[in-house]
Parts: structure tokens; sequence; C-alpha cells
């Protein structure tokens, strides 16, 4: 008996977009010595399980099995680790997140809401018993103590389960000690809540109380004998959390960590190394002035070490503010019309690099990730490179054409490297830039290669990805299928295989697919990025100006075209159909944020200012208001508008207010209600047929056999 193929759809969402038995979340002995890594035993398996490399031979082994520590038994997550896995955008299972000791001798993690450590060089693991459910364990630098959050309480206990005890125990309702708020982990990019010190001696712990923040109900529609869940959401324009920092020592005597919190409320990072003071990053409300600020830990009394403006707003990057060995600041600034690396008060980068983060920092030089910048030659087209920078130059340690990243400590480099011409990524393990190891994946081979083309369209030079059918052959003009993000933190144009392989499935089914990363998008240049503020519509702009001037080279068919997106793309897919119906003939608008009111506060009120302030901004980018839909373009576009019930990132009102708004003008449209689904879609089923449906209305709209 033969069985029949399992479908693309199918395995795109089996395997979780072909992620699942892929290393990741690397962590790199001070001796270089080992690695511990996360990773599944299979391309179908979901359930992480921790493993080490050692680096002198290349062996590999695992040091924490979850099924094994679970007896098998299925896990059961609190409200609290779903909400978190959520803003974190982890649909995994098993061991999702670790922490080690300054060694990586030791490391934590939790496991259906219980903790347990593993011993890293002996490959064994045992449970803690500890009040639950336990949230982001973490050992202290040397090894003797783990921190944990439980019911909003701030716990520490000894590394062998003894004298575990509160440091910080909530004092109300929607108080929490040690966790990060919402706008924190959704916007910011800060999913913790406290940080040892390098002593061991000492933690910073945030208090978060949401009081202030609006509550909104999400309910269950398809399961009415279901109470909806109470979400504290701090809509654009509303209050917010009110976060505070704490130095508490092991017998939680607690001091104040004191700033202007009224004119700087939002604490975005915290760094705390033995090469300083402990650090922070605060921002004011409109994100156009920050402080670096060194903290006495003693006193809780704070210094000013370095202050920003901008006219716009003022990003936020991975790795910095930190400490370099030497006790300078590290940071990433845009100055002189470029994003640079400074240390000290020196910028090391120029005009050639768009530096995205800070990987490390040593001695002898930083390690960064950057993109080419305005100034470059050659523009390398959704390339992302590491390099290692200092006062003589920059070198670029990864060579291919793709996209790459790193993590590094103790003379290893752990290069992870993506490229077109090759599905997945490699891991390398360098030393003094010769590959001592590689770690294996077990993640599925897709068998479908991308017929992509990087190039640029537009007066702009707007990056983009054209595919084509596979089986295509000739110049006949084919429907085109646009496929963009669109928008802030989601660049879609990259040199990697498999980042092109759901478009490749849609041009397959007989569309000419363009992805376009606009302004407002990440990779080129301060001014690219901070072309949107005030107004996202020049997303929109920049679609149809690369869509017409690609039309010149390639062989589209502009009497038929349509749009499909996801989150800001289903919000650029509704705008387009709404505003633009002279181009774009159908769109899919996926979790659309359709009024931007409604929107979070640190996002939203980035770009688009305070909506009391500036509501002109707010109307003209929104679906649902005067400017959406008063006065529509004609002539109708079909609308399919997709949305999961459960979404408590986008909430669904966004698609129901469009919905209500779109019949009272008579606009006709689909509407896709998905049960039980959040912001993502990691349902096998449900993410199978959503691609099945857009195919069919897609083919229906455009009037394609």
């Amino acid at each position: 008996m033969t069985t029949e193929p399992v479908s693309f759809p199918r395995r795109h969402a089996r395997t979780q977009r072909f992620t699942l038995g892929a290393p990741r979340a690397f962590t790199v002995a001070p001796d270089g010595s080992r690695v511990a890594f996360l990773r599944s035993t299979s391309g179908t398996d979901p359930a992480s399980s921790l493993w080490v490399l050692d680096t002198a031979d290349g062996e590999e082994r695992m040091a924490a099995d979850p099924r094994a520590l679970l007896g098998g038994a299925s896990e059961d997550l609190s409200p609290e680790e779903r909400a978190r896995r959520e803003r974190s955008r982890e649909a995994g299972a098993g061991i999702v997140a670790h922490a080690t000791d300054n060694a990586v001798e030791l490391a934590s993690f939790a496991l259906s809401g219980r903790l347990f450590t593993a011993e890293l060089r002996a490959g064994t693991a045992r449970e803690l018993p500890v009040p639950g459910p336990v949230i982001d364990p973490r050992p202290s630098p040397d090894g003797r103590h783990i921190a944990y959050v439980a019911q909003g309480a701030l716990r520490v206990v000894g590394a062998e389960g003894e004298g575990d005890r509160a440091l910080a125990e909530p004092e109300s309702d929607g108080v929490t000690y040690g966790l990060a708020e919402f706008i924190a982990a959704e916007e910011m990019g800060r999913y913790r809540g406290f940080w040892w010190g390098p002593e061991s001696d000492l933690l910073l712990v945030a208090r978060a109380d949401d009081s202030p923040v609006r509550r909104w109900w999400i309910a269950d529609p398809a399961r009415p004998e279901s109470e909806p869940q109470r979400v504290a959401y701090p809509a654009a324009g509303t209050g917010n959390a009110d976060v505070q920092l704490f130095v508490i020592d092991l017998d939680g005597i607690r001091t104040e960590v004191r700033w202007d919190r009224a004119r700087y409320p939002y604490l975005t990072r915290v760094h705390w190394s033995a090469a300083g003071a402990p650090l922070l990053l605060v921002q004011a409300r409109d994100q156009r002035s920050q402080l670096f600020l060194a903290v006495d830990p003693a006193t809780g009394a704070t210094r000013m070490v370095h202050a920003d403006e901008d006219p716009q707003w003022l990003e936020l990057f991975a790795g910095v503010p930190c400490w370099s060995p030497s006790g300078q600041l590290v940071r990433i600034a845009d100055e002189g019309g470029a994003r640079v690396l400074t240390v000290g008060e020196r910028p090391l980068t120029g005009p050639q690099l768009h530096v995205r983060a800070v990987l490390d920092v040593s001695d002898d030089d930083v390690l960064i990730s950057a993109s080419a910048g305005e100034g470059a030659a050659d523009p390398e087209i959704g390339e992302v490179h590491v390099y290692r920078v200092n006062e003589l130059g920059v070198e670029r340690v990864s060579q291919e054409p793709g996209v790459h990243a790193a993590v590094r400590a103790g003379g290893v480099t752990v290069l992870v490297s993506y490229a077109l011409d090759r599905p997945g990524g490699q891991v390398r393990v360098l030393r003094d830039g010769k590959v001592r190891a590689t770690v294996r994946s077990y993640a599925e081979d897709p068998g479908l290669t991308p017929r992509v083309t990087l190039t640029e369209g537009g007066a702009r030079r707007i990056p983009c990805a054209v595919l084509m059918p596979r089986d295509y052959a000739g110049d006949t003009p084919l429907p085109v299928l646009l496929d963009p993000y669109g928008g802030p933190h989601g660049p879609r144009v990259v040199a990697a295989h498999n980042a092109h392989l759901t478009s490749q499935w849609f041009a397959d089914q007989g569309f000419a697919v363009v992805v376009a990363d606009g302004r407002g998008t990440p990779g080129r240049s301060p001014a690219w990025e901070k072309a949107v503020h005030g107004d996202f519509t020049v997303s929109l702009d920049d679609q149809v100006d690369a869509l017409q001037d690609l039309a010149k080279s390639h062989p589209l068919d502009l009497s038929r075209v349509a749009i499909r997106g996801w989150s800001y793309g289903g919000w650029l897919a509704g705008l387009a159909v709404l505003r633009r119906p002279d181009v774009f003939h159908a769109g899919i608008a996926g979790a659309p944020v359709t009024d931007w009111r409604l929107y979070d506060t640190h996002y939203t009120e980035r770009y688009l200012g305070d909506p009391a302030a500036q509501p002109e901004s707010y109307a003209k980018s929104s679906l649902v208001t005067d400017d959406g839909l008063s006065s529509p373009a004609e002539p109708h576009r079909p609308l399919m508008i997709v949305h999961g019930l459960a979404d408590d990132n986008v909430v669904v009102a966004h698609a129901l207010r469009l919905s209500s708004a779109l019949l009272a003008a008579g606009r006709p449209h689909e509407v896709l209600p998905l049960s039980g689904v959040t912001h993502m879609t990691p349902q096998e089923q449900v993410a199978e047929n959503l691609l099945l449906l857009q195919v069919d209305f897609l083919k229906r709209s455009l009037g394609l056999a």
C-alpha cells in the first residue's frame, strides 16, 4: 500500500516552519571547553532537550531529557508561562529556555512549572522541590543559588535544594517581582525581570504593578462555558504598568534604585557585570530621550553616564548598553546619518555598516551583527554579517553570503549561518578563525528550493525578493501576490533559504510573488527606518512603487494583483485594497491592526505619538476611522480577514471593528475566525488549512482557474 506524500503546508506546520530539530540558544563556557544548547531529537519533535558539545573533540551529549524528567507525563503550563512564551514567540515544548552559572557548569530550567538543574560536566539532571509554577530560574554566577519567580514572588533556593525562601512577595493583585511587564517583553525585547550581581550576593529585581493598566477581556466564543480571560493591556494613550527596581540581598533586605521615573518611566535595559556598576537604560514615554545610568548598589543612587535625544525616536538594541572589560560604555547610536558602534566616546564604525546588535565584548574587540549601510559600495541585499571591531579597524567573521549570528566566549565563537542555496542553518564552532566542530541539526529538509531573485525596486532602491513558480518556463505574465510584512522590526527580504518557503509555495500555485521591504523596515539607515514616523502609510507607497518598477523587468500581470500579510502585514494588506484598488484586486489581512488606538503604548506611541496629541496620525494610519472608510476608494475589492480569537497582542476587536465598518460602508468581505488561536498559529491543522484557504480565496478573487 502506498501512502500519499504529506503536503508542504502540513509539513510546514508539523515542523514549525522546519525549525524543529535545529540547535539554538547557545551558551559558551568562559574557557571555551564546551557549548550548551537546546535541540529536539527530530524535525517533528517539538520538545527540546539540553545538550552539551565538547569543543576539543566535537562530541555531543544530552544533559537533560524533558521526557525522562517528567516520566512521560505531558507538560502542564501555567497561564504566566503561556503568556511568557507568547511574548517571545516560543511555540516549542520541553526545555524552551535555560540559564547557566558563569562557568557554564550548572544550568537551570523550568519544565511543566517545576524547577530542574543540570550538571553540564557530568550530564546529570534533577528536580529541586520548590513552590511553583516556576518561571525563569537562573543560577547565581558562582552556581551556589538559583533565583526564580513563582506566583509573582522572587524566590531563591540553594543549588542542592536547601534554604528555599521568598526574597520579595507581591503586596497586592497585579504586582509581580522579577518578571517583565507586558510591553517590556512584547516591544522592548526585555524578557526578564531580575539580574544577579557578579558577586552572587545581590540581585537587581524589577517590581511591576499593572494596576494603572486598563483591563480587557478575551473570551473564547467557541467555549461559552469558559470564563473570559482578564488581561491588563496598555493601549496607546492609556496607563502603563508602574515599574520600580530594587537591589535585594539574599536575606530579602532591599534598597530602591532611584531615578526620575516620572520623566523616564520605561526600564528598557539592565546590565550588571564585574566590569562596572549596574547599568540601566531608561526612556521617556515619548522615546525621544533616554538616560544611561550607573547604580550604587549600596544606596540605590544613580548617576548619569550618558544621555541621548532624537526628534523622532531612540531605537533599542540587543546586547547594549554594557561595559567593556576596561569599564567603557558600549552602545549603538544614530550619528551622522548612520547607525554606529560606540565605545566610550569614540565611534568605531562608519556609514559602511548599519549596526544591529552587540554580540560580545572582550579585552581585544567587540563582536557585532551588522548589514551594509548607506555608505557601502555593495548593498548585499538581505545579508547580515558578524564583524570583529576594535580601534584598529573592522574584520568580517562570516564570509559566505547569507544571514549570520554568533555567540562567543573564551576564544570560541559559535557561528550560525543561513544561506539562499541551502536549507536550514549551519552551526560551526570556531577557534582562532578555524572550524573546530559543527553542531548537528535534525531539522527536516523542506524538499522545496525557492526560485528567488533578490533585487531592488523603485527610485528608493527598495529591497525586494521576486519568486517565480519552479516550473515556470516562459515569459507569459503571471498574476502577482505581494507577500510583505513591510513594517518595523520585520525584514522579509533576507538571503536565507527557509525564509522564502511559504512565498515559494504560493508561487508554485501560479503566482509571481513579490516581497518588498520598504521604508520603516530595518537594515539600511536610521533615516530609512524613521521615515514612517507619524505616518505608517508610506509603507503602502513603497509596496506600490516596488511593484510597478519590477513590472518593467519581470513578467508581472498588473491587472491581477493580490496582497497577503499577517500583523503589520495584515494591516498593510487591508490598507492596500481599501486605499489603492487601482493597484490591488484582492487582499488577505491576517491578525491586522485596524485601529492603532487599540495597539500597545510602547510600539504605537514610538511611531505615531500620543493619540490625544496626534489624532491625525492615528486617523491616517487607521482602517476604521474617518480617513479609513468614510470616503472609500472605488471599486470594491475582495478582502479576507483572518484573526485568532485568543490573540492577546492584536486582539480580535481589530478584525471585528473592521468588519463592522466594512459592512456599514456596504463593502463585501469575508471573515475567518480561528478559535483558540493566538497571534501565532502553531496548531498543525489550523496552519495547514489556513494556507489552503488563502490560495482558494486568491484564485476565486482573481478569477484564476
